[in-house]
């Protein structure tokens, strides 16, 4: 069986998924270990503003990894304003993977349109990120001032979280990804304060895993449940399932555009 793992971009500095998890913490990342009560917290790597911070963004990684690659990522592309939030996921079996204990958002039990999903998995998994949004806020740092992302599974679920929050986000970033219990949308969203919010949505046209059609039709349905002139989706030709440094500056951009300076 072809085991699906989800890798962080390969341009980052060491270049290497396996040299990066739990190896390189830039200086200004820190494991916040004082956010015992939002669980996700206590083990995130946080990329600090250099400024007072006046934005968060919270990115999700992939099946497999941990935040530690992403929050490299999030560094090269850093606004001194924003702080970069990157949760690890819990270890849980993984049916699509023979049920072998992994790092994941919720279980998977395949890759297509079809596929059956985890749906009590998804939902809980998006309560734990609303719970980082809330933390946020009593924190200093408004809902309207967070933006979520994530790559694969993690733009997967950063797209459900938003779309089904009652807090109104500045937006999501969704990399290579698709959107979780699609079925059960526009209905899901009917609460949802994100209605008018901007979406930046990015495929590789090479994709062996999550194919750029299912980028397509993620981004068709996603102009049923919000405003269709707020979503972006833009393809990559010659990307695989990973990203790359024109894919990270359009959504520096995004987050530039998003998040200004206040």
């Amino acid at each position: 069986m072809l085991f699906a793992f989800e890798s962080p971009p390969f341009y980052t500095s060491s270049g290497s998924s396996v040299e990066i998890l739990g190896q390189q913490v830039h200086p200004l990342q820190c494991m916040c270990g004082n956010n015992m009560s939002v669980p996700l917290l206590a083990e995130a790597v946080t990329v600090s503003g250099t400024e007072k911070e006046t934005a968060a963004v919270i990115f999700l990684h992939g099946l497999g990894d941990s935040g530690h690659g992403w929050a490299d990522t999030m560094t090269a592309i850093r606004l001194p304003h924003v702080k970069y939030i990157c949760p690890h996921a819990p270890r849980i079996p993984v049916t699509l993977n023979m049920k072998m204990t992994m790092p994941s958002w919720f279980d998977l039990m395949g890759l297509s349109p079809d596929s059956p999903e985890d749906e009590a998995g998804i939902k809980r998994a998006a309560e734990n990120i609303k719970a980082i949004i809330d933390h946020e806020a009593k924190n200093g740092i408004p809902a309207n001032r967070v933006m979520l992302g994530g790559f694969s599974q993690g733009g997967a679920l950063s797209l459900y979280t938003a779309l089904t929050c009652q807090q109104q986000l500045a937006g999501v970033v969704a990399l290579s990804c698709w959107l979780p219990l699609h079925k059960s949308f526009p209905q899901a969203a009917s609460a949802s304060g994100n209605r008018d919010m901007p979406i930046l949505q990015c495929h590789g046209e090479m994709d062996p895993m999550i194919p750029v059609q299912f980028g397509a039709m993620t981004a068709e349905k996603l102009k049923i449940i919000v405003n269709p002139q707020k979503i972006t989706f833009r393809t990559y030709p010659g990307l695989m399932h990973s990203s790359c440094p024109q894919e990270m500056a359009a959504v520096k951009e995004f987050i530039e555009k998003q998040l200004p300076r206040i």
